[in-house]
């Protein structure tokens, strides 16, 4: 009995041996806390990971990693994405339900808790979460975790790092990192799914639909707004002669 314990242990061993490091850092690191090197220093969120060192670090840290291969982590609604087209590079995506936030398809990095039980004939093979066909995982983590499970050789679906491809410079380090954190959506419906081109005529609908909700949702920043832009206007509005 205490046998087979250890045989499942080390068969446990070995899978997580097959990830390599970079993979096992990006899905265990914490993103978007303070660094700790630079905390007392403004934008000090650590929202870059570096695909050498593995760890995450912040802005400040950029010049001592300047010739290491950089991922830049974005946030939507408290959980970390990488741009699909970053991503993409690294490993093998497909199946993967990417998502379209703020004009930028993104994978989730690792699952995430769900609000309420659904039903539905398409969900993700590891926590069961539900998907638009034909995908069947939700998140990175998701279909790493279940090719582990099923004794699958990952370096199958992984690619050769090429630095090139994560450069210093083409980091976009312009304040949007934070993808749609005006809005407090956490509903599947609420985020919009990139699925092939024939769906997207169907779901044309549902987007609308999304779109007035944002605008809802939006409504109550616009004061704010138009007072902002009211007072660049005079500031800009050229000086008048008093009336004689």
């Amino acid at each position: 009995m205490v046998r087979e314990g250890e045989e499942e242990e080390e068969e446990m061993m070995m899978m997580v041996a097959t990830k390599p490091a970079w993979l096992e850092g990006l899905m265990v690191e914490t993103f978007f806390s303070s660094c700790g090197i630079h905390e007392t220093r403004r934008k000090s969120e650590k929202n870059v990971f570096c695909l050498l060192c593995c760890l995450s670090v912040c802005p400040h840290c950029l010049p001592s990693h300047r010739s290491h291969p950089l991922l830049q982590v974005r946030r939507y609604v408290y959980h970390d994405v990488v741009r699909l087209s970053d991503l993409e590079k690294l490993i093998d995506c497909s199946y993967i339900q990417p998502y379209t936030i703020n004009g930028a398809k993104v994978i989730f990095i690792n699952q995430r808790p769900q609000s309420r039980a659904k039903v539905s004939s398409n969900v993700c093979f590891t926590c069961d979460r539900i998907l638009q066909e034909p995908f069947h995982f939700c998140s990175l983590s998701c279909k790493v975790d279940y090719l582990g499970y099923q004794g699958d050789d990952l370096s199958s679906i992984l690619y050769r790092i090429d630095a090139s491809n994560f450069t210093f410079e083409g980091l976009r380090m312009d304040g949007h990192d934070h993808l749609g954190e005006i809005s407090t959506m956490e509903d599947e419906e609420d985020v919009m799914v990139i699925s092939d081109e024939s769906e997207q005529g169907n779901n044309s609908k549902k987007k609308e639909k999304i779109k007035k909700k944002k605008k809802k949702k939006e409504s109550n920043y616009l004061p704010g707004m138009v007072l902002s832009s009211l007072g660049s206007r005079r500031k800009g509005a050229p000086h008048r002669a008093p009336f004689s």
